[in-house]
């Protein structure tokens, strides 16, 4: 890469979010608890599609990608900015800076193409339902996913075309918690107006077509549900608003930054902060936890992964509810401690599977209710 550029700076100065020391920690606290949630949210997510069997379709196919895509650009910059929470000298290399300029620009432009393959499928289960299944095809699926992580590599690989071979002369300084590329440009020492219309001709305006096409597919699946049941007409618009939040977030600082490159404005490091590290950790808990299916599906693998018969004391099984009392018992009952309760539950000695046990299952859960 040095011998690309021929730049004299081998290093960015970091300038952060603040120089407060009483808000460095603050924010040091909260964007720690932020990354760890996103990353735990979204990778418990994830392996719950991997091992759950019904939940392998097309819509949690996607949600799955989408997870393992936040996990990504929650990493790409966030550990970095919390450890300079508490550096002296907040620096990054030039092979560094030019990194997050790559994965950025990856991990961003799958997402935006992912989000809408999402709603693609969204728009086909609601408005086209006798023929989702033969349009959503795991075929069209991994298509749909190829197609997002190119469209990303291509997009990033257009950005990265002309940023390594900048002369970047003597100034070093982002005024950023990472190395955004309009910031790291406004460096160069050489006229930019000519890059800053190839990229409000790019990032900016990819991101304002891609929000205004899914502002478009929401509005036509409120359109198409209206006359069902008022029920299902609110349920989907309250779900449809908590997309278009976490959407709104995502594109907001994107085209707000992009469609214009070159202007100073102190709120620009700020909205950075909502597609890098609040996104990714919104995605879950709008797209996914809020599902009964998921939600189900994950209290089912904690339950069976930590809850286990014989691990659990009588304290906790008090805190349980009855019917959960009753389905642990009947484990316990019939299958893990059939030795332990043998004398008690048998009127011979043979084995659980031959013999009817005297004290019946429904009386147990009469006694612990």
């Amino acid at each position: 890469m040095e011998g690309v550029n021929h730049s004299r700076v081998s290093e960015f100065v970091l300038l952060g979010l603040t120089d407060s020391p009483q808000l460095q920690i603050f924010l040091f606290v909260m964007f720690s608890v932020f990354y760890l949630m996103t990353m735990l949210g979204n990778c418990l997510i994830l392996l719950t599609v991997l091992s759950t069997p019904h939940l392998h379709s097309p819509m949690y196919f996607l949600l799955s990608n989408l997870s393992l895509i936040d996990m990504c650009l929650s990493s790409f910059a966030t550990p970095k900015m919390i450890m300079d929470f508490f550096a002296q000298h907040k620096t990054i290399s030039f092979e560094g800076c030019i990194s997050q300029i790559f994965f950025l620009h990856l991990f961003t432009g799958t997402e935006i193409v992912l989000l809408i393959s999402m709603s693609f499928d969204r728009y086909i289960a609601i408005c086209k339902p006798l023929h989702y299944s033969s349009i959503m095809s795991q075929r069209v699926c991994v298509g749909l996913v190829a197609t997002s992580w190119t469209v990303g590599f291509l997009h990033t690989m257009s950005q990265l075309a002309f940023t390594l071979y900048l002369p970047f002369c003597g100034p070093n300084v982002v005024d950023s918690f990472f190395c955004d590329l309009p910031l790291v440009i406004q460096l160069a020492c050489i006229d930019i107006y000519v890059l800053g219309i190839f990229m409000i001709s790019t990032s900016g305006v990819i991101a304002l077509v891609s929000f205004l096409f899914l502002l478009t597919s929401y509005i036509t699946v409120l359109v198409t549900i209206k006359d069902h049941s008022s029920t299902g007409s609110t349920k989907a618009f309250s779900t449809c608003t908590a997309h278009f939040i976490v959407v709104l977030m995502f594109f907001g600082p994107c085209i707000f930054i992009y469609a214009w490159p070159f202007t100073d404005f102190l709120v620009d490091k700020v909205l950075s902060v909502f597609y890098t590290i609040f996104t990714p950790f919104l995605n879950p808990l709008i797209y996914t936890l809020r599902n009964q299916e998921v939600k189900t599906a994950v209290k089912k693998k904690l339950s069976n992964q930590y809850l286990k018969p014989g691990l659990l004391s009588i304290d906790l099984m008090n805190l349980l509810i009855p019917q959960t009392k009753c389905r642990f018992l009947s484990k316990l009952y019939f299958n893990f401690n059939k030795y332990v309760f043998e004398e008690q539950l048998y009127r011979s000695n043979h084995y659980l599977s031959n013999t009817k046990p005297d004290i019946q299952f429904s009386d147990v859960c009469n006694i612990v209710a």
